[in-house]
């Protein structure tokens, strides 16, 4: 090798070992590109996409979904108030012996139902034979004066006998009537009727001893203070009678809302389980507050026909006092916490989209939705929570694929 090609080579080796390192810095650099379609903007744009759940109509109807278009709507401003459910007293009666005696037979006990009239128990009471008695014996004696008195008017008018005779039978006369008279209306206070006195002198002597305590009303016996054998005073509680057709529900209404209730005010009751729900009216209002639970009474006289509001439960009354319009209200049903966000599911041509909301005023049914839902939107105003199931079901699939 002469010198020009030692020359050559040793000028050419640090050039080429130069254009190598330039090629394979250039090809690292490129390496760092990422490929067309995968950049990072776009892949936060697929996180970034709202999740949607389709839903065919027949599914809408299998699981109860009801949707709604947005609109304005009246709030309605409620209170709600404590109550219990208590026997009318107007339909509510006490049965007490008004004369002493021995209780002789009980018929009825509690829970019976019995009708006006019916007989509760029989007493054996001798101060009511004496009563009875002295009526048989001042009747007697009234028949003997009329007849007397007859007698002596005819003799007087035949001028048989003296006037002061014909004035004393007739004062004896008006005696009688007298005293019959008062026997008659104390076996009327006692609670017989005319028909019953009038037939007292053929009734046999071991009736007179009898005092049959009867139902002045019909209803259920809800107290029974009564045995056989038993001695009773005249003002002796033996018996109560309630007529529970109808039921009285009192409300404690607070002081600082007496302002806002008033008789005729419609009312939801329900009692404290849920078990039970009505409407009725409010019809009184007590005017006075309770010293102790400062709170006034609001009564509504409830229908109960088949005896499931029963005097003891507890009730909550929930009543209408204003009415507010708000520009976009939807029922309670509506709206779900999805995520930490409250949502509503939207209609969306693609499918139900679920939308975060910001609410507003709202009562025990409807809320104001004051941003996200726009008037004429339709949106799913029952069964959401099937769409929210469903939309996580997918959302966990996916992480699974991932």
């Amino acid at each position: 090798m002469n010198m020009y090609d030692r020359l050559k080579r040793a000028f050419m080796r640090p050039l080429l070992a130069f254009l190598i390192l330039s090629v394979v810095a250039l090809t690292g650099c490129g390496g760092d590109e990422p490929p067309p379609g995968d950049t990072h903007e776009e892949a936060e744009g697929d996180h970034d996409e709202t999740p949607v759940v389709r839903m065919p109509p027949e599914a809408l109807a299998e699981f109860d979904i009801e949707v709604a278009t947005a609109g304005p709507g009246a709030l309605h401003i409620t209170l709600t108030f404590p109550g219990e459910v208590k026997v009318n007293e107007d339909h509510f009666a006490h049965i007490v012996p008004r004369v002493s005696g021995v209780v002789h037979s009980v018929y009825k006990s509690i829970g019976d139902r019995v009708r006006a009239g019916d007989v509760l128990a029989v007493l054996d009471s001798r101060e009511l034979a004496d009563l009875k008695a002295m009526y048989l014996a001042n009747l007697e004696r009234l028949a003997i004066a009329e007849s007397n008195f007859r007698r002596e008017e005819t003799l007087f008018g035949k001028k048989i006998t003296s006037e002061q005779e014909y004035l004393e039978a007739r004062q004896a006369l008006a005696e009688a009537r007298i005293a019959l008279r008062s026997v008659r209306q104390k076996l009327l206070a006692l609670g017989f009727s005319q028909a019953y006195i009038d037939a007292l002198p053929e009734q046999p002597e071991h009736a007179l001893v009898h005092y049959e305590l009867t139902a002045p009303i019909s209803g259920v016996v809800v107290e029974k203070h009564v045995s056989r054998g038993e001695a009773l005073n005249a003002d002796a509680d033996a018996f109560a009678i309630a007529d529970l057709s109808t039921v009285w529900v009192d409300l404690n209404v607070f002081q600082k809302d007496l302002d806002f209730v008033r008789e005729g005010q419609r009312v939801d009751l329900v009692t404290t389980g849920g078990q039970l729900r009505a409407q009725g009216t409010i019809s009184y209002v007590r005017p006075i507050v309770g010293e102790e639970t400062r709170t006034a009474i609001a009564r509504i006289v409830l229908p109960n026909p088949d005896g499931r509001w029963r005097p003891g439960m507890f009730v909550n009354g929930t009543i209408t006092v204003d009415a507010v319009d708000v520009p976009l209200l939807t029922p309670k049903s509506a709206v779900i916490t999805m995520g930490g966000e409250t949502v509503i599911f939207v209609e969306t041509p693609e499918g139900f989209v679920a939308r975060p909301v910001t609410l507003g005023r709202e009562n025990g049914t409807h809320v104001e939705i004051t941003s996200g839902l726009k008037p004429g939107e339709r949106y799913v105003a029952r069964g959401g929570f099937a769409l929210k199931a469903e939309l996580e079901k997918d959302q966990l699939g996916e992480g699974h694929a991932h």
